[in-house]
């Protein structure tokens, strides 16, 4: 009988050799990730239920109107939300997200991060601000599917794509659409769609919403029907509304990261800023409700709904508002239903007035704010694939689709030219990272000069003469020499051959030959800079030194291009599951 220690040994070697083992593994994560995101949902409602006095039935967003009393429960959910900042005390970084995990990290989440960020989020969403709960969802089942994979001890892109499969899982699951999942997981958290992530990725999606439906979760995909009359008309004007809506994301954006700013740099303690950020969505959520939360209930009344048009415009800069002010005052969440929310509401506005236009074709309110939905859902998130599949499984409706994927690709393509980030990699982009997808690119970080450099170089002193030089170093011997002072600093380099060349006295300084005194590299400096650093200096050799100016090593170009050009076929070949 095989002891647990050897059973695991015999597992983790499964799961690396075949693809069916981790299709299994990828499965167990769907049905874990369908468990937490139904549990999620269910303690937010709850919270929500005890806060607000809803029904069962009943979405915040969704309600006509509240009292004054009940809106405490914003500035009280910010005070608990303060309290979690005050335990968790000041943190040296910011917690990781799943977009940054896949990015840099090779698909590894700390736990405590797991942890901090769902339940920041469940408490932002349950009090009612304005934030979306897929944060918590794509956090907790990508985490979930982290810890998982780390326990298994499995390879970077497995773990990858595991980490993705348990976030799309859990985003599908709240929608209750596979497909849209399975592309969350491609197009944003894994960075790329390849025949090795497909089959784990949606059977992970395909297992969770099946869990999700057996406990009677309900999903907030929306159920719509769309017109049937499409001309070719018609895709240009929604090309045009996705071009619209790609404008707007781009300013929702910017105008988040304005008023992050802005409190960051007041002298607000940081566990007091959601409760100020509570009382401030007060007055707004006393004139409309459904700038609470994160809009599903809303959705379902506006989509195709008889609003004015003066009440839709009110709805879109309310919420907007309320959005602005609640990610900027501190409170955990995402803009994905949110920028879903505010898509549709653009689409039926932009709908109303094109039809005040005189002879002007008639568009459908439901088509346009499924189009808008889509499109400014795509600015603010990404993923054109994902948004459509969202549509599609919401309409069981091609025609709809087609045009609804023509506005996402108009609305990605604008985005990406004029601001080049999605929600998630602005806010990195702020903290100074430069991903802009969560394309994997942590190796290029872990390759640093300390790793690559080779030891103990050959060294001289720059005192030495030119025919002391050469009877240490023998032509042939090494192709160059480090010079280092008598304080061991770095004091240059020496070409041997420029030594034997040299016609001059062979009683003068070998100093006077040095090159390369003022470039250097540091030991933590990552492979893309030192190729940089070698194009500019147009050196063949570096010496790399530590912060006081001591030599610990030296790299050659040719070396350093080499394991570069190694390292990128070795990650296309994992991508692709060639290996």
């Amino acid at each position: 009988m095989l002891r647990p220690t050897s059973l695991l040994r015999l597992t983790r070697r499964r799961l690396r050799s075949s693809e069916g083992f981790f299709i299994l593994l990828a499965v167990g994560v769907g049905i874990a990730a369908g468990l937490i995101a139904a549990a999620l949902s269910g303690l937010t409602h709850l919270l929500q239920s005890m806060l607000y006095d809803l029904n069962s039935d009943a979405r915040l967003s969704g309600l006509a109107t509240l009292s004054p009393m009940r809106l405490l429960a914003l500035p009280l959910g910010g005070a608990l939300l303060g309290g979690t900042i005050l335990i968790v005390g000041k943190r040296k970084r910011t917690a990781i997200d799943v977009v940054e995990a896949n990015a840099l990290h090779g698909g590894r989440i700390p736990f405590r991060d797991t942890l901090l960020v769902s339940g920041q989020t469940l408490i932002s969403n349950g009090c009612g601000a304005s934030v979306g709960l897929e944060a918590a969802y794509a956090q907790a089942g990508g985490g979930m599917a982290s810890l998982i994979g780390q326990w298994f001890n499995l390879r970077r892109s497995d773990l990858r794509v595991l980490l993705g499969a348990g976030a799309g899982a859990a985003v599908g699951a709240a929608f209750g659409a596979p497909l849209a999942g399975a592309f969350y997981a491609f197009e944003i958290v894994i960075g790329a769609y390849t025949p090795a992530s497909i089959a784990p990725v949606v059977a992970a999606t395909i297992a969770a919403v099946i869990t999700a439906r057996t406990l009677g979760a309900t999903p907030y995909l929306i159920a719509a029907t769309s017109s049937q009359n499409l001309a070719t008309v018609d895709y240009l004007l929604y090309a045009t509304l996705g071009l619209i809506a790609a404008e707007i994301g781009i300013a929702l954006m910017r105008l988040v990261s304005v008023a992050e700013t802005v409190v960051r740099r007041s002298r607000l303690p940081e566990w007091s800023r959601p409760i100020l950020g509570g009382a401030i969505l007060i007055p707004i959520a006393f004139v409309s409700p459904h700038a609470l939360s994160a809009g599903h209930g809303a959705l379902h009344l506006t989509i195709g709904s008889s609003l004015a048009l003066s009440a839709l415009v009110l709805i879109f800069l309310l919420k907007s508002l309320a959005s602005i002010v609640s990610l900027g005052f501190g409170f955990r969440g995402g803009l994905f239903f949110a920028s879903l929310f505010l898509g549709a509401l653009l689409g039926e506005i932009l709908a109303g007035l094109w039809a005040l236009l005189p002879s002007a074709i008639i568009l459908s309110p439901v088509d346009a704010a499924l189009v808008g939905m889509a499109a400014l859902a795509v600015a603010v998130v990404g993923g054109p694939m994902t948004m459509s599949l969202l549509v599609l499984e919401a309409t069981h409706d091609f025609g709809i689709t087609a045009v609804v994927l023509t506005a996402t690709l108009c609305s990605s393509a604008l985005v990406r030219e004029r601001f080049g980030y999605s929600f998630s990699t602005w806010r990195l982009h702020l903290r100074g990272e430069v991903i802009k997808s969560a394309r994997d690119v942590g190796w290029v970080r872990l390759l640093t000069a300390r790793r690559m450099m080779r030891p103990a170089p050959a060294t001289a002193s720059p005192a030495l003469t030119l025919s002391a030089f050469k009877a240490l170093f023998p032509l042939g011997s090494t192709s160059r020499v480090l010079l280092e002072d008598e304080a061991g600093h770095y004091a240059g380099l020496v070409p041997t051959a420029a030594v034997y060349a040299d016609t001059g006295a062979d009683d003068r300084l070998i100093a006077e030959l040095s090159i390369l005194k003022d470039v250097t590299l540091s030991p933590d400096m990552p492979i893309s800079a030192i190729m940089v650093r070698f194009d500019k200096s147009e050196a063949d050799d570096l010496a790399v030194v530590d912060a006081e100016g001591r030599i610990l090593g030296m790299l050659t170009e040719k070396y350093v291009r080499k394991r570069y050009a190694d390292e990128v076929d070795r990650s296309q070949r994992e991508l692709y599951g060639e290996d």
